[in-house]
């Protein structure tokens, strides 16, 4: 599509979100009453949210403009913290993760699909070059530690030695015996031309050839690509070459295109922004530097002649000078310093009575939330959807777009932009040479010294005497510094976990890979009270929403509902691997594999796991998002005693990850994802404090193993077609979704590679593949039995 309708598409949707934040203002607001009300206002604004987002990330994707692609970006942030924290006040609402929205879909008119979470693809996009690289030095590590995983040779028995031996000697045989006849034809050919060239050709029948061959060769062109688009249509050939000449898929190419336009237009103006911040610096440097010096100046005596003494200079953590211009006036500089020394004279006098007061405070906010029933909690987003909204409609709703055809920047954006960032960067080299001025100014005018401003001689007085005593540091925690650590660099440490088997390679899989489709009947049990196992997108649903969205987008992990851990929980073969490693891949993160078997004999003793987690820490930090995997992770919480040294090491783990969960802040996008299969042989109580989120990942139900009437395959079909089989009318998909009833996706993957072998591939024009063949292979396989999957429950 062209860029105007994308351009219309931020525009309709930017509309959308205006009369979605007045509606939130006047509904959300408002204390509410009637429960099953707020459920449908939280599931509606859900919904529509969810639909804004998927626009935004559309028109984010395709727009070349770099300027209007950061105008995008900050909305689109914000409708996915949006989600994010209507998710959690749904979850607090109903205390279930999993929500009935089929009557809502109905009311808007709307399909299942359409509370599908999608992935933003800049995730990954606008960092593939650094993800390349980092993905090409880990290959070369793991070369050269010898730990590649290589496929291992099979010795072959004398039967099979034989039967190879004499397919070889018959295809020799078959070949000579070609060679031989080809010459004979080639021969007769000659002998043929030579009598024509005596007789001539009659006109007719030489304009009969050309014509013969002409359509025939016509022909087989169409059919090769008509046999091409049914292999890109049936999904077999996606990524393959049309008709064998270089091009691409019309999709393909326009992505490529694209990508290669975006690169451009950043190279563009990041040129463009590193030559306007040049010519601010000399232009208007030393003006900006002036004019700051001299307000801070002037702020100085002033607040001297209300208060009798020259104030402190703010530190570079709460803003160096700009605190100062944010307390307006010198005189609210005095009263909030007299206030804070009559508020810390009171805490002394009545301790006592303020923690009554907070008690009784407490108690009658309590009976307010009950009087005046449910309210939306406070929003970190809401402020950053308005900011976005006003900046479209200052910057972007009004502006002519026809006549910039090649969507170039906009010179006098960027030149704000480079302002700011100046005055930044002058401001900083102004608070160090004025915080000097300020020493000395004090040390020459009242006679204070230190940062603080100690008068001289009342240093040791004030002091009263005390001197801070040196803390022994707490052993084992993740704040001990490990001094073995602090000199090493990141390279260093990411080699070492890399070449201990504890920094995986992540498998290339998608979160749409994990097939599975809706059941509108699971949803008509809910409304009876029944509890159903949830769905399969469901499940995709959660692990976009607490692991994928968070992780992918800075201002999202810093502003939305913190989510530290998660599990999840299911039947072995279900596929919790696979999701993990789709959360690496959607997300470039890299991946961490702590499972008990993976860490046996590496880093043995307390000591040497707290050296072992603060390497992961300062790695996964530095080079985030990182997912810390780990599986089987039960056996690190088991009720038992534990066997062996390896098995008390793992408790050891256990034991630590609370304070592992501790260090993680805000700002780090790290996440722990634990998987299991039998979570009820460990001790629930650490084993739940650990995780935040559990989420049941259930074995595919008939519909996700059929799927007849749905646009992408179902399981038994996508595998299938993946191997490389081809269905004809003998293979009933329907018989082998009845039968595979109780077994999970490794079941089926694992049924598939058995039958379709490189010989059967080979065999399959002349002899079909049979339902018989899946089936036989099918019944050696254990299914999950009801009473393993209601002890998930």
């Amino acid at each position: 599509f062209p860029t105007s309708t994308y351009m219309k598409l931020w525009a309709d949707t930017q509309r959308e979100l205006d009369t979605m934040l007045q509606r939130e203002r006047e509904e959300f607001l408002q204390p509410q009453e009637d429960r099953e009300k707020v459920k449908k206002m939280l599931a509606t604004a859900y919904i529509e949210y969810l639909e804004m987002f998927r626009r935004l990330e559309a028109a984010h994707d395709h727009l070349i403009h770099q300027q209007k692609r950061a105008a995008v970006r900050q909305v689109l942030d914000g409708v996915m913290g949006r989600v994010l924290e209507i998710k959690r006040e749904m979850v607090a609402l109903e205390s279930c993760e999993w929500h009935c929205m089929d009557g809502i879909l109905m009311d808007l008119k709307r399909v299942p699909e359409d509370i599908e979470i999608p992935i933003p693809k800049y995730f990954v996009k606008e960092k593939l070059r650094i993800l390349q690289e980092r993905e090409q030095y880990l290959h070369e590590i793991l070369l050269n530690a010898g730990l590649l995983e290589q496929e291992p040779v099979r010795a072959m028995t004398l039967e099979e030695g034989i039967k190879v031996i004499q397919v070889a000697e018959r295809a020799r045989q078959g070949r000579a015996r070609a060679a031989f006849m080809r010459r004979i034809y080639f021969e007769e050919k000659r002998q043929s031309k030579k009598q024509e060239k005596r007789r001539g050709k009659n006109p007719h029948h030489a304009a009969t050839c050309i014509q013969k061959v002409w359509r025939g060769y016509r022909q087989r062109m169409e059919t090769e690509k008509l046999r091409e688009e049914e292999m890109i249509f049936l999904g077999m050939n996606s990524s393959e070459m049309i008709n064998g000449t270089g091009s691409l898929p019309p999709d393909v190419e326009a992505r490529i295109r694209l990508q290669k336009a975006n690169v451009l237009q950043g190279e563009v103006q990041e040129r463009e922004d590193f030559s306007f911040r040049q010519e601010l610096r000399e232009a208007e440097g030393s003006h900006i530097k002036e004019t700051l010096q001299d307000q801070i100046t002037q702020c100085f005596v002033e607040c001297r002649h209300i208060t009798g003494r020259f104030p402190d200079y703010p530190p570079e953590k709460t803003g160096g000078s700009k605190a100062i211009f944010i307390e307006k006036h010198p005189e609210q500089v005095a009263e909030e310093l007299s206030g804070k020394k009559e508020a810390v004279k009171k805490e002394k006098k009545n301790g006592k009575e303020d923690k009554e007061a907070k008690l009784q405070k407490t108690q009658k906010a309590g009976k307010q939330v009950v009087d005046e029933g449910w309210k939306m909690g406070p929003s970190n987003f809401l402020s950053i959807l308005e900011e976005g909204s006003s900046q479209y409609q200052v910057f972007w709703e009004n502006r002519d777009n026809r006549s910039d055809f090649l969507q170039d920047h906009d010179p006098e954006l960027i030149k704000r932009e480079e302002r700011e960032e100046v005055e930044e960067e002058i401001r900083v080299q102004v608070d160090e040479v004025m915080q000097e001025k300020l020493l000395k100014v004090k040390e020459a005018v009242d006679g204070e010294t230190g940062p603080h401003g100690k008068k001289a001689g009342k240093s040791d007085k004030n002091s009263g005497g005390k001197k801070k005593r040196d803390r022994k540091p707490r052993r084992g925690g993740l704040k001990n510094p490990v001094m073995s650590l602090a000199c090493r660099t990141i390279d260093s440490l990411y080699q070492e976990l890399a070449e201990e088997g504890l920094l995986i390679q992540v498998n290339n899989v998608n979160l749409s890979d994990y097939i599975g489709y809706y059941d509108c009947l699971r949803n008509s049990l809910r409304e009876t009270g029944a509890q159903p196992v949830p769905s399969i997108p469901e499940v995709r649903q959660l692990v976009a929403l607490y692991g994928i969205l968070p992780l992918g987008s800075q201002t999202v992990h810093e502003n939305a509902p913190l989510v530290k851990s998660l599990l999840l929980a299911g039947p072995a073969g279900v596929g919790k691997k696979m999701l993990v490693h789709a959360i690496c891949t959607e997300t470039g993160a890299n991946l961490f594999n702590l499972t008990p078997s993976n860490i046996a004999g590496k880093y043995p003793g307390r000591d040497a796991l707290i050296m072992m987690l603060h390497m992961i820490l300062k790695v996964g930090k530095e080079l985030q998002p990182s997912v810390v995997w780990i599986g089987d992770t039960e056996r690190m919480f088991s009720k038992g005693p534990p066997k062996g040294e390896d098995e008390v090491n793992s408790r050891r783990l256990g034991k630590l990850l609370p304070q592992l969960l501790r260090a993680v802040k805000p700002k780090d996008r790290v996440l722990l994802v634990g998987t299991t299969s039998r979570p009820f042989d460990a001790n629930l109580g650490p084993f739940c404090k650990v995780y935040q989120k559990i989420i049941l990942v259930p074995k595919p139900d008939y519909l996700t193993r059929f799927g007849k009437y749905f646009k992408d395959p179902a399981l038994w079909k996508h595998y299938i077609l993946q191997g490389g089989g081809s269905l004809t009318k003998l293979v009933n998909l329907n018989c082998l979704a009845q039968v595979s009833d109780g077994f999970t996706q490794g079941h089926v993957v694992d049924v598939v590679h058995t039958v379709l072998t490189e010989l059967r591939l080979l065999q399959m024009a002349r002899k079909p593949l049979r339902t018989a063949e899946f089936v036989t292979s099918l019944a050696r396989h254990d299914p999950v039995y009801r009473e393993e999957e209601e002890t998930f429950q």
